[in-house]
């Protein structure tokens, strides 16, 4: 499969090309989309949306409960259906944990502070409550549990780790989008979790219906399980799924019909930080070329920018701030080379942003 079918067959995956038709629909589809930028996270999801919802819309389905936030994988939040949060957390919460020994043993954070911790949380949020941040890390000080330093960061992606807590309705802001949400109690807040009779293959099938074509060792980047491990989620989902590639490893993607692409569906989009239709691929040299890939990122402070795809390449970056005062300028583009996409797409592409952000 050459590198444009490729990119063709992604961007309808990825529901760039073939919008689902609620936001709901659209978390379920991507099942993890990649959000610590709050703001990214939820334009990441309304850009895979008909109708092009707003970021009141999309906040209107995390305060439904419909979606959440959490650290699904790789140490990093992920916006994700409720239904779905406990048993992806069954797959990746462990090695996770393991992941962060280290730096918890650097903070004096062992088994019993986050056993006291636990208690302390379940006793706060208990009976529907809601906290942000701030309030429940003077919860945890009350409680005799230190969040100096990195101590606080640590012990909340401990207690999401355990599914003790998840981010849930947003906090609202007047002055602007909000940039917050409330923690509740995962177990009170998610009231039908759903549990797949194979999580590791659901797992494997999810990540390729979103998308594919991808392989095992882009499955093991995503959700940073060791590449064995992937290859036999892989293997345990190969009646759900087609081999597109066989060359140098095997390349999926689901064995259903594809989402219908829609006509009217732009060729030109300005994509969120961390965009998952860029960093979810062992490879990025598929929609960036390769000169391009130190402007956008990781950085060396892990930063992944805002990108503008024009016909499933990555042409360029983009910038804007949610600053009090500042989330109504226009959004400022940065092209990598003149005529990759007209200025009238671009300016389109930024458009549906601002709308999106002031809507």
């Amino acid at each position: 499969m050459d590198a444009s079918t490729m990119r063709t067959e992604r961007l309808r995956s990825h529901r760039l090309t073939a919008p689902a038709r609620t936001v709901a629909d659209t978390a379920r589809h991507m099942l993890a989309t990649q959000a610590q930028e709050f703001w990214g996270g939820r334009w990441a999801v309304a850009q895979r949306t008909q109708g092009a919802p707003s970021m009141r819309d999309v906040d209107a389905a995390f305060d439904r409960g419909e979606i959440v936030r959490s650290w699904t994988m790789r140490g990093t939040i992920h916006l994700i259906p409720a239904e779905d949060l406990s048993w992806v957390l069954s797959i990746t919460a462990d090695r996770q944990h393991r992941q962060m020994a280290t730096v918890r043993r650097n903070e004096a954070i062992d088994d019993a502070e986050l056993d006291r911790t636990e208690a302390a949380t379940r006793a706060a949020l208990q009976g529907g409550n809601r906290l942000t941040r701030k309030e429940l890390a003077e919860v945890w000080e009350a409680a005799g549990v230190s969040t100096a330093k990195q101590r606080g960061y640590h012990l909340l992606v401990a207690m999401s780790l355990r599914g003790v807590v998840c981010q849930g309705p947003v906090v609202p802001r007047a002055e602007g989008p909000t940039r917050e949400q409330y923690l509740v109690l995962t177990e009170e807040w998610i009231r039908e979790p759903v549990t797949p009779a194979d999580p590791l293959a659901e797992l494997f099938v999810r990540y390729i219906a979103a998308h594919g074509p991808a392989g095992a060792r882009d499955f093991a980047w995503w959700t940073s399980l060791p590449l064995g491990v992937s290859r036999q989620a892989a293997e345990a989902a190969s009646d759900r799924l087609k081999v597109v590639a066989a060359a140098p490893e095997p390349m999926y993607l689901v064995d259903r019909p594809a989402p219908r692409r829609l006509a009217t569906a732009p060729e030109v989009v300005a994509l969120p930080p961390f965009e998952e239709y860029y960093i979810s691929y062992v490879d990025r040299t598929v929609p960036c070329a390769p000169e391009f890939l130190d402007a956008i990122g990781p950085a060396m402070n892990g930063m992944v920018r805002p990108i503008l795809v024009a016909r499933g390449e990555v042409v360029g970056v983009w910038t804007h701030s949610l600053a009090v005062g500042r989330h109504t300028d226009d959004p400022v583009p940065e092209l990598f080379a003149p005529g990759a996409a007209t200025d009238a797409e671009v300016a389109a592409s930024l458009d549906r942003y601002r709308e999106f952000v002031t809507g």
